[in-house]
């Protein structure tokens, strides 16, 4: 990840399947495309503001990428233009991700994650990551 761009770099967990979530604490403008592009794997990064917020970024080796946020409710209150992160796309590029990704989704759970609230943005993220099918996300 550091050759792809990101820094502060914490703990790994390693999931099923070959599958991880490492924690970082910035990341370059094409840090997920380089770290897409070095382990021809696909890819999800969630970068968080102040745990309220999350920004959802997704990218297949094939280029096939959606954005979305977590926590809309919370974005409100930071002049975050919602426009900016509809819904349905959002939700067409995750289950696209996920069937390119080879796993399987649950559209329900990701529209959920996506049009929910929670205290902590890093909880839906959670919750999206078991929506998006990765084996062994918790």
């Amino acid at each position: 990840m550091r050759a792809a761009g990101f820094a502060g770099i914490d703990d790994t967990e390693a999931l099923a399947e070959g599958w991880q979530v490492t924690g970082f604490a910035d990341a370059g403008r094409r840090s997920l495309a380089n770290l897409v592009e070095r382990t021809g794997q696909p890819a999800v990064t969630v970068s968080f503001l102040e745990s309220d917020l999350g920004f959802i970024e997704a990218l297949t080796p094939d280029g096939d990428s959606w954005e979305g946020l977590l926590n809309r409710e919370m974005a409100k209150s930071y002049e975050i233009p919602l426009e900016h992160f509809p819904i349905e796309p959002a939700v067409a590029g995750a289950l696209a991700w996920s069937a390119a990704a080879g796993l399987t989704p649950d559209e329900e759970a990701i529209r959920q994650t996506l049009t929910g609230s929670a205290l902590f943005a890093e909880e839906l993220s959670s919750a999206l990551m078991i929506a998006l099918g990765l084996p062994g996300a918790t």
